[in-house]
């Protein structure tokens, strides 16, 4: 079984959604959790506490282990994931550019038989740009911040 398998069957069985999976020099491994109420840090604690012993056990090299949640700005990499935030902001950086443009940033559109639309602010007004998952090099949730419903 390969490491991401290993790692998705873990996360999934512990309820959670594997969001990303990252190797990088020293060892380290990053893993994305999320689930649809959001992630804290006794999630984060208890994927981690798995994963160390499903790690140990399957005898993956490694130094040291992260787990987190995707944050603000959440990739958006499966189909689900653009299912689950139609209606929110995205920043979308395709492969190909279409009409001169690889970057967009608009709301997103539930998808259609595997054809994902992002409803973004043309040239001429609104517009929209429909593509699939395999035109994606990038796609990212927008943060939404609002700092004015704070109470003092």
């Amino acid at each position: 079984m390969q490491l991401s398998e290993l790692i998705e069957t873990t996360v999934i069985g512990l309820g959670y959604e594997l969001v990303d999976l990252e190797r990088s020099g020293g060892g380290l491994l990053r893993v994305f959790i999320d689930q649809p109420t959001g992630v804290g840090i006794d999630d984060c604690e208890k994927v981690s506490r798995q994963l160390s012993h499903v790690l140990t056990v399957e005898n993956v090299d490694y130094d040291r282990l992260e787990v987190s949640s995707p944050g603000l700005d959440r990739p958006l990499r499966k189909l689900a994931d653009f299912v689950r935030f139609a209606g929110c902001e995205a920043a979308v950086t395709l492969r190909q550019p279409v009409s001169g443009r690889k970057q967009f940033r608009g709301i997103l559109h539930p998808p259609v038989d595997e054809r994902i639309n992002l409803e973004f602010e043309g040239k001429d007004g609104p517009a929209m740009l429909e593509f699939t998952l395999s035109d994606i090099d990038r796609a990212r949730l927008v943060p939404q911040i609002d700092f004015r419903s704070r109470k003092r």
